[in-house]
């Protein structure tokens, strides 16, 4: 049961009448009648737990983007609902506390043997999967003096999917794919190692391109045409081990990685390469293999979103082990971890040939635009620290990434929004080499 504010008001203005009749006459003259509107009013309204609840809506959501969750409610009492509904689900579930707030109260009316249906609209913030708590409802007799108050559990969840905020930059980078694989009009050839076709010479082309043999057989000059390659395999390992859980502004390392795998994921597809995507800190988290085609990137996209870091150190063998696993042939390995020199020194190094001896390797890190900032810091005592330390950062860095590109391995390394189409644009080089 609940008291509404109506009847703290009535009460407050008994107050009055105590005052000019003072006494237990005065108090038995306010309270009595009160107490009876009050258990009257009870009486009247509408039951809540024979109410009836049905959920439908949305199933799946991008972070930061609407889903709409309806709550159907049914009352099959014979008195008229008056009520006031609290849909609850997790805070993450909204991006502010005020349209938490807002959005998951509802207000309805709903005549004896009716249903109604209402909207609750989240905006999660997190990945992962969002369950209801459940539905309190306190439905209000017609004076509105008290209200019956009950909950209900009505199971619904909303899997929350990576934002993947760089498909953005994917038309761009198909473009540039056509660009390399010929199949559109540009003043150069398409670029590659794989014989597309020929065509007749024109001015401009290199001299090594043209086909002898065919040119015999013609009465013009034939030139041979290349493109990319088909069918290559990929393997994107991610590091989720403890410094994948670091921050870089407002963003997780792991969700930048995240981001950049599935825009090199969206266009290696599209080239007709195969891809597969796992994670790894002490043992494998998720794998996505053998998927191909209109499969393969919602494959990935629902995988990553149950993915979190684990604060444990990761193990760099077993990471590389779980990669070669994957990739019988020649394949381009991507490893989303950082390039902090410990780990990688001590961990990484050591291990890596086993991966460049067969397959050509990318280390893609999240690099911290916070690092140049304090590098120009100065004027203060505390901004000479800043800029030390910011140094000193850098010639770690510099000395991992010479070792690491030592070995034959590409580097990559950007802020967490400019991470994805560095990737996209190394994968690209690599492919227009023929070095995939």
């Amino acid at each position: 049961m609940a008291i509404s504010g109506r009847t703290a008001l009535l009460a407050a203005l008994g107050t009055l009448v105590v005052g000019a009749l003072p006494g237990w006459h005065g108090i038995l003259a306010v309270g009595l009648p009160l107490l009876a509107a009050v258990v009257l009013d009870l009486a009247l309204a509408a039951p809540v737990r024979p109410l009836r609840f049905h959920r439908d809506g949305a199933t799946s959501v991008r972070v930061g983007e609407p889903a709409q969750v309806h709550l159907t409610v049914t009352n099959p009492s014979g008195r008229r609902l008056r009520a006031d509904v609290r849909d609850a689900w997790p805070p993450s579930s909204w991006q502010q506390p005020r349209e938490a707030y807002s959005a998951a109260r509802h207000r309805l009316t709903v005549p004896a043997g009716e249903r109604r249906r209402l909207t609750t609209t989240l905006r999660p913030t997190r990945r992962g999967s969002r369950s209801a708590a459940r539905v309190t409802v306190r439905s209000h007799g017609p004076l509105g003096l008290a209200a019956r108050q009950g909950n209900h559990e009505v199971p619904w969840s909303v899997r929350v999917l990576p934002a993947f905020s760089s498909r953005k930059h994917l038309p761009g980078k198909l473009a540039r794919l056509r660009e390399l694989d010929g199949r559109t009009t540009v003043l150069t050839r398409g670029e590659g190692t794989e014989f597309d076709s020929l065509r007749e010479y024109v001015p401009g082309d290199e001299v090594r391109s043209i086909d002898w043999r065919a040119t015999a057989r013609q009465s013009s000059v034939a030139v041979r045409t290349w493109r990319p390659e088909r069918d290559r395999h990929l393997v994107l390992v991610l590091d989720s081990g403890r410094t994948s859980a670091g921050r870089v502004g407002d963003v997780p390392r792991l969700d930048a990685a995240m981001d950049a795998a599935l825009l090199l994921t969206a266009l290696a597809s599209h080239a007709g390469d195969r891809v597969d995507v796992l994670a790894y800190d002490r043992r494998v988290r998720l794998s996505v293999r053998g998927r191909t085609g209109s499969e393969l990137l919602p494959a990935v996209v629902t995988a990553l979103s149950s993915l979190e870091s684990a604060l444990i150190e990761t193990d760099a063998a077993g990471m590389v082990s779980a990669a070669l696993a994957g990739a019988p042939r020649r394949s381009l390995i991507v490893l989303f971890t950082g390039l902090d020199s410990s780990p990688v020194e001590s961990g990484l190094l050591p291990v890596l040939p086993r991966l460049t001896r067969r397959h050509h390797v990318m280390v893609a890190a999240v690099g911290d635009p916070r690092i140049a900032e304090m590098a120009r810091a100065g004027g203060s005592v505390a901004g000479v620290y800043e800029a030390a330390a910011a140094a000193q950062y850098e010639v770690e860095r510099r000395r991992t990434t010479a070792l690491l590109r030592q070995q034959g391995v590409t580097v990559v390394e950007a802020a967490p929004e400019g991470l994805a189409p560095a990737v996209a644009d190394a994968y690209l080089a690599l492919k227009a080499a023929g070095r995939l």
